[in-house]
């Protein structure tokens, strides 16, 4: 059985873009387009990974990070932050609230995430 990862991404093109490396790779991946329905989602699909943008509509990734921290169903999940966001402020606010990592977009390609993911998982 191939392992899921959630994407909760409110940029379409990098959703799509990460969804197509990783699925390259045999994983099969869900995507989110907004906070609430990457908490939705995880909740139902189960993933063995989050990857967790910061900056979306209707709640950003720290609200989501914490309601899925929260709920006894999703609070063990792996949740990685995936974020333009690369501030000392912002890694540590994430890591606080129960992040398992941080990655900023800017700073890795596509294929050095699925690196960090296949070590992960």
């Amino acid at each position: 059985m191939s392992q899921k990862i959630l994407i909760v991404e409110d940029e379409e093109y990098i959703a799509e873009m990460y969804k197509i490396r990783f699925e390259m790779s045999g994983y099969e991946i869900v995507l989110a387009a907004d906070g609430q329905e990457g908490i939705d989602m995880a909740i139902k699909e189960k993933p063995d990974l989050v990857l967790l943008d910061l900056v979306m509509p209707n709640k950003n990734g720290y609200q989501v990070l914490e309601e899925l921290r929260a709920n006894p169903e999703t609070k063990g999940l792996k949740i990685f932050i995936l974020s333009n966001l690369g501030q000392k402020e912002e890694i540590d606010k994430g890591l606080s609230l129960g992040a398992d990592g941080f990655y900023v977009k800017a700073h890795m390609t596509p294929t050095e995430l699925l690196d960090k993911i296949k070590e992960i998982l």
